[in-house]
């Protein structure tokens, strides 16, 4: 799918796709499969994701790998389709943050990349999401969803432009109805954000450094977490509604 990018801004083509958690809500099912491996409909929800980029040009995905790694690293081997696959693998898991950090120079000269939870099953619409961050000059672009549950989610204040006024992690009492989805775009100037300790999480070690240089867009179609097997089991039949009703992602 080819995007053109607004004058002077090159498109974005990498991301990281953050995938080393050990699952442990989703045992026993990832006793024996790391959590980005589970099938979906018959198909490894790490494939879904890169699937889901290459729609949208993405040309190299880093992975970081900890829990059963040695099964991500033979999917690897055999994914010989775009986007390219780089794994990072975590001996002592970084975090969300520390995997940024540590990995860096995967983000080369590029203005911006992507960042996205590997344990979301989405079909989001990354080209409309890359539209929206292209009209701001914000360091972050926050994915933000409607949820019913507010006080177990991360929750966004938003300011009619996009301008998020507060972000906080499972509030206590929530501000708004507006959750992260795990998926952001960045800009290379977030660096200085980055923790220096580790292990370090984006969103309650850093995301609440950039107020004022984070704006969020709302995605309004599916976005199902897998984290339990109760969830896991209620995604998988979303998702087969929703290739029943409209054909595979992309269609």
């Amino acid at each position: 799918m080819t995007r053109r990018a607004l004058p002077g801004e090159r498109p974005i083509t990498r991301a990281f796709l953050l995938a080393a958690g050990r699952g442990t809500r989703l045992r026993p099912i990832t006793d024996h499969t790391p959590k980005c491996l589970v099938p979906v409909c018959g198909k490894p929800l790490l494939q879904i994701w890169l699937e889901l980029f290459e729609r949208f040009g993405i040309e190299e995905v880093l992975v970081n790998t900890h829990h059963l790694a040695a099964t991500v690293d033979e999917f690897a081997r055999n994914w010989n389709r775009a986007p390219r696959l780089r794994l990072s693998h975590e001996t002592t898991l970084l975090g969300s943050a520390g995997t940024l950090r540590e990995n860096w120079k995967f983000v080369g000269q590029d203005e911006s990349f992507l960042v996205c939870y590997a344990d979301n099953l989405t079909d989001v619409d990354l080209g409309r999401l890359m539209a929206f961050h292209r009209r701001h000059s914000s360091l972050v672009t926050m994915t933000l969803f409607q949820t019913d549950r507010p006080r177990e989610c991360g929750i966004a204040q938003v300011r009619d432009d996009g301008l998020i006024l507060s972000f906080e992690e499972k509030p206590a009492s929530p501000k708004s109805a507006l959750a992260n989805a795990g998926i952001y775009i960045m800009r290379a100037g977030v660096r200085r954000h980055l923790p220096e300790k580790a292990p370090a999480d984006i969103a309650i070690d850093m995301l609440p450094n950039c107020l004022g240089e984070m704006r969020g867009w709302t995605w309004k179609g599916f976005l199902a977490d897998i984290g339990s097997p109760d969830a896991y089991a209620r995604a998988q039949e979303l998702w087969a509604q929703r290739q029943a009703a409209h054909g595979p992602p992309g269609h």
